[in-house]
Formats: C-alpha cells, structure tokens, sequence
C-alpha cells in the first residue's frame, strides 16, 4: 500500500497520496503537482496522522524548491493548515532549515520519512511488551501506515502483538470526525488479517462494564510538556473509562510528537472543523437547519490518566514533565537502527 510517494520528472515533481477520503470503497491517487494542492489535501484530510502530516509537510517544501518557488511562504501555508498536530509545522520547518542552509530539501524529506518508518519499528518492539497474552485490546482513531511511516504507531503495536499470538481481539471505535476508525483502521486491520470489531465510540464504556477491554492503546497529535495528550475527540472519554475500570491506557507516538516547548495542555490549539459533519450525514440532513454544532478534532487527556508513553526511545512512565523533558530532542533514526 503506497500511503505517499515523491515522483521525479517526467512525471513529476509531484507528491502522489493515497486519498484517505475516499476509503475504503476505493484506492485512488491524488497527485499533487504544488505547494496548494498539498494543503488542501492536508485540510481536506487526504492526507492526515501527526507522523504522516510531518512528511507531507516536508515533501511539499520540497516540491516548491523543486518548482523553484518561494520555499519560505510554502513552509508557511503547510505549517498552518491544521494547528494541533505538531509535527505538520515541524516537518516544513526541518526542509525549510536544510534550503536555507544550502543542503538539498528533497534529501531532507526523504531522510524524514525514512526516520518514521523507522521509529514505528522500534515502537511497535517496545509496545509489545505492554500487551498481555490474549489481549482484547480497545483503538480509537487511525494510528496505522495510514497515519505514520512504517506500520503505524499505536496500530504498529497491535500488529506486532497480532503477528506475536497476543492479540485476541481489537476493537475499534468508529471515531469521529468522519468515522476514521471505521473506515481507515478497520481497513487495515482487514489488510492484516486482525480479529476485529468495529463500534460506536458512545458502547465503548459498555464493554469496559463487561470486561472486554484489556489495554486501550492509541496515538497523538501532540504531547504537552507536562504530558497531557491530544489526540482525536472522544480520547479523553476513554481515559477516564480506563482510570475507572483500572485498565492500561497506553498513547504510542514517535519523540517527533513531543512538544516540549508547549508546556501544558491547555496551550494546545485545538482545531473545530465545519458543522456539517455533524448536520448532515453522507450528504443527508442530520440535525434541523441552523442548528449550533461544536465541533472539535481533538481532546486533551491529562498526563496523570495516561500509563505510559511509548516512543521509539522506549517506554515512559510515570508520565510527567521530567520524564517527558529527559528525552530532549533525540537525533535522527539511521536505517540500520530501526531494521
């Protein structure tokens, strides 16, 4: 499954996408030919998941070097288009340094990409540890190679665990906005042969009052210094469900997620996307006309509900400022370390 992919001439430069809107009733190619195309394929949710978004954002610096267009308003328009997830800015900010200090920006999108993949490797080996045998293991959102480089980040572990005989079944909420645990996680845990189920995000508490759920792993967007988390509206929720029923509640994301220099949860911009996706369904009215919707991508969970953090540097728990601000900024990934 070919998530993103640059090509070069003849038939680029271009970003080519697999449209993430369109799933799962079709693969389809979205070929983006400028720095334009690339943010409305990020607004659009084309192209999404905070590892993901960080590539995307650095192939469309790229693209507009190799385009021989203004590099810094492109850095700009990437970095903008969506607020919460921190790795979108940092990706075009990355290739936006190597153009101005003269090292070639298409390099340096691809060593990104590469250091994804290689993280979600490692995050995968560390998270396992953390399923038990049998696992009934709850998801939220995509967190697949939909969303990050590699296999994914929290999905990345439950695939592992799968491939490992751990995984007795995972369940999938449906997540809102715009069902991406039904439509783009169910699909990959079809790919992969997973035993799963999918769900309304509003019965997850019901399994958790039948003791279905052993573990509840899931991604971020962007993790706070004091290690609050954002992650997908409805995050929250489950997290106090897992405090209350005392069961693991384990976010999985690459250090590139971690965002020391927001310093608690409340100063994490929190995206509000269009009513509409709540008036109306598959094009259908839902809610009378002009009725008030709120709207929220994502929530913010407190460190203090999280077990433990996963990156590619290990397992971090408890889950608190010094233990989060001791991972620093960590160096690059090398090919051979996340094989």
């Amino acid at each position: 499954m070919d998530v993103l992919r640059w090509s070069d001439p003849p038939e680029g430069p271009a970003l080519l996408l697999l449209d993430q809107t369109r799933l799962p009733r079709e693969e389809a190619v979205l070929v983006c030919r400028d720095v334009p195309a690339v943010v409305r394929a990020v607004r659009e949710l084309a192209v999404r998941g905070a590892p993901l978004l960080g590539i995307a954002a650095g192939y469309g610096v790229a693209l507009a070097a190799a385009l021989g267009e203004d590099v810094e308003a492109a850095a700009r328009a990437l970095a903008g288009a969506r607020p919460t997830a921190v790795n979108l800015a940092r990706g075009a900010e990355r290739v936006l340094r190597a153009h101005r200090e003269g090292r070639p920006a298409l390099a340096e999108a691809h060593a990104i990409a590469d250091e994804e993949a290689a993280a979600s490797a490692r995050m995968a080996a560390h998270g396992l540890e953390l399923v038990p045998e049998g696992g009934r293991v709850l998801t939220h959102c995509n967190t697949g190679a939909l969303a990050a480089g590699g296999d994914g980040t929290a999905l990345g572990v439950v695939i592992a665990a799968h491939r490992a005989g751990r995984l007795t079944m995972l369940w999938v909420d449906e997540t809102r906005p715009l069902l991406q645990g039904a439509r783009l996680t169910a699909y990959e845990a079809a790919r992969h042969g997973l035993p799963h189920t999918v769900l309304p995000d509003g019965a997850a508490a019901s399994l958790f009052a039948a003791g279905e759920v052993d573990l509840v792993v899931l991604g971020a967007d962007r993790i706070a210094r004091d290690g609050s988390v954002a992650n997908k509206v409805g995050t929250y929720s489950l997290a106090v469900l897992a405090r209350h029923h005392g069961v693991p509640f384990v976010v999985v994301a690459p250090t590139s997620t971690v965002d020391l220099a927001t310093r608690t949860g409340g100063d994490i911009p929190i995206e509000l996307r269009d009513p509409g996706e709540v008036t109306a369904f598959a094009g259908q009215p839902t809610a009378p006309l002009g009725s008030p919707v709120y709207n929220p991508a994502f929530d913010v969970t407190p460190g203090d509900l999280v077990t433990a953090i996963v990156t590619e540097r290990g397992v971090i728990a408890p889950v608190n400022e010094g233990n989060l601000a001791a991972l620093g900024d960590p160096p690059p990934i090398s090919d051979d370390e996340g094989s």
